[in-house]
């Protein structure tokens, strides 16, 4: 998540507003990103950058873009573009999983880059939180960490003993996340039927994430949240629906689109 999605300042839903008004799309902001990247694909560099350019663009992640003369385009023919207007005009664009690893300096970065404007904090509280589905209690606890994480809702993550449901892994669910790694998910048998991928833990969280390690978290957009006795809303996000299961792979921008081609071999 980041500024420019979800509930961020320029996403689809913005969470706050300002003084005036916002456009309601084409916004873009381009910066420099003071950061070596690096792209490898079949064992060969395909991407070497120390003049990397971050742009966001409203409604979309943000995304990299380099000096054509960092890119090796006779490897990546048909997975990278040329931006042809907009403030990143003449840099290339690549897509995400047409390589094999990204390293931002020497740490690899899966899913997405890591957008500096994203803020993830992880809080112990003494908030009784609990966790219902058709008024069917699935966990509850006094001691739940919460993460509040740019753009999303605020998660809980509950101890194996604390979730009281009967969960069952969904091995077609996997998501990843840039900031706290690959999500597994669970299926629950709740209120006479099975609610598919309505949970999930992390078993090899990121750094800085290693609290959560095998904690449950289930989504608030589909089940009953009470913090404290009060109930909290269901928010309305991608993963209010279970259409993501059938793809969890992240657009990551490789869609020809207006302003966008592709780049054949140079």
């Amino acid at each position: 998540m980041t500024l420019t999605v979800g509930t961020g300042p320029f996403g689809h839903r913005p969470a706050g507003r300002f003084n005036f008004d916002t456009p309601s799309g084409g916004m873009q902001y381009l910066e420099a990103f003071p950061r070596r990247i690096r792209a490898y694909s079949h064992g060969e560099v395909v991407v070497d950058s120390r003049n990397v350019q971050m742009l966001h663009e409203q409604h979309r992640l943000a995304a990299w873009c380099f000096p054509t003369e960092d890119v090796r385009l006779d490897l990546l023919e048909g997975s990278a573009w040329r931006y042809e207007d907009g403030l990143a005009k003449g840099l290339v664009g690549i897509r995400w999983d047409a390589v094999d690893r990204w390293l931002e300096e020497e740490e690899e970065v899966i899913v997405h880059p890591r957008d500096p404007y994203h803020r993830l904090e992880l809080r112990e509280t003494s908030r009784f939180v609990e966790v219902a589905f058709d008024g069917e209690r699935m966990a509850a606890s006094y001691a739940p960490l919460a993460v509040f994480e740019t753009s999303l809702p605020a998660r809980w993550y509950f101890a194996p003993d604390e979730v009281t449901a009967e969960l069952a892994p969904n091995p077609n669910a996997r998501t990843g996340c840039a900031y706290k790694g690959w999500a597994s998910y669970f299926d629950v048998r709740v209120a006479g039927r099975v609610e598919p991928a309505i949970a999930w833990h992390y078993t090899r969280p990121l750094r800085g994430m290693e609290r959560i390690r095998k904690r449950v978290c289930f989504f608030n957009e589909r089940v009953e949240l009470r913090v404290d006795g009060e109930v909290q809303e269901q928010p309305l996000t991608r993963w209010s629906t279970t259409d993501w299961i059938e793809d969890t792979s992240v657009d990551q921008r490789g869609r020809k689109r207006l302003g966008v081609e592709p780049l054949g071999r140079s």
